[in-house]
């Protein structure tokens, strides 16, 4: 767990002294941070209740259906927070008896495309299209041309960044539509129905377009609609984030850098920190949170 997650996000520090500015690196490691506790504090309160349907056999120690005993509660969380930041698709727990509130972390974490440290450098340029979204926003409101470590973003970058922020709701929504609308979709719900089942097949998708496998595991994907549908979601994931981002980095790499002035805005400081994590909840919220609503939080509310 801990070389899975620290060897990427000593990546944040290498993004740092690239760029000269090293200060820039450590403020938006900081904003990973932050998001990685908010996660795991959520899916640990979720997992540490009582289930409901025990409640009456005084069981204690919260929710242990589908986790090993050696493990318990809070490594089981821990794991499975890490795995969906960091691309591995390993777990050690069965997730499909996490809480709905459970879900929701590792859920969250996919589809904002592994923002948090990432797995193979894909955290990297995840956080840094953020950033751009941010620093657009930003300049949005004082009114000036947006810059980035002395890069200027334009029209044209501004097109790229936003392609990036939305082809993973695109294809992950699109898909998701799709199988729940046709019987090929509807027919790999054999364990769960309802809004478990919508979530289910949203954390599929997920799970295909950031992550290399983990998955809720109460899904039937054997079948020629799953295999093609997955197919479609790893290939966007795979070279379709990556070649937005080289792209857009070839635009930057050709502008000269420009002098730090008055108008600036600083990259690294605890402002532009809270303005990236801001962001972040903005963009994934404005994408996702519909989704979200009929999968684990109608799922939360019913019980």
């Amino acid at each position: 767990m801990l070389a899975i997650a620290v060897l990427p996000a000593s990546l944040m520090i290498t993004f740092g002294r690239m760029t000269h500015r090293p200060r820039a690196g450590w403020v938006l490691l900081m904003v990973m941070v932050a998001l990685f506790l908010l996660g795991l504090v959520v899916c640990d309160r979720a997992e540490m209740a009582y289930p409901e349907q025990l409640a009456g056999l005084h069981i204690v120690g919260g929710n242990m259906e589908g986790k090993e005993v050696r493990f318990g509660v809070g490594e089981s969380v821990f794991t499975a927070i890490v795995t969906s930041n960091t691309s591995t698709g390993s777990y050690n727990s069965m997730h499909d008896s996490f809480q709905p509130l459970g879900v929701l972390p590792p859920l969250v974490f996919m589809l904002l495309g592994e923002v948090v440290f990432g797995g193979l450098g894909a955290g990297v340029y995840s956080i840094v299209m953020v950033a751009l979204v941010g620093v657009f926003l930003g300049g949005l409101m004082v009114g000036r041309t947006p810059e980035y470590l002395g890069k200027k973003i334009s029209f044209a970058e501004t097109r790229w960044i936003a392609l990036y922020a939305l082809l993973t709701p695109m294809v992950v929504l699109l898909l998701t539509g799709i199988t729940v609308l046709t019987k090929a979709g509807v027919a790999g719900l054999v364990t769960n129905s309802g809004p478990r089942g919508f979530t289910e097949i949203l954390f599929a998708y997920a799970s295909c377009m950031a992550n290399n496998g983990q998955v809720m595991a109460g899904l039937n994907v054997n079948s020629v609609f799953y295999n093609v549908a997955t197919i479609i979601a790893m290939l966007a994931g795979r070279y379709g984030l990556a070649a937005l981002a080289l792209a857009l980095a070839g635009r930057f790499a050709a502008q000269r850098r420009l002098p730090i002035t008055a108008g600036t805005l600083p990259s690294d400081s605890p402002t532009f920190g809270v303005l990236v994590f801001g962001t972040i909840l903005l963009v994934g919220a404005l994408c996702f949170f519909p989704a979200l609503a009929l999968g684990p939080i109608v799922e939360f509310f019913q019980r």
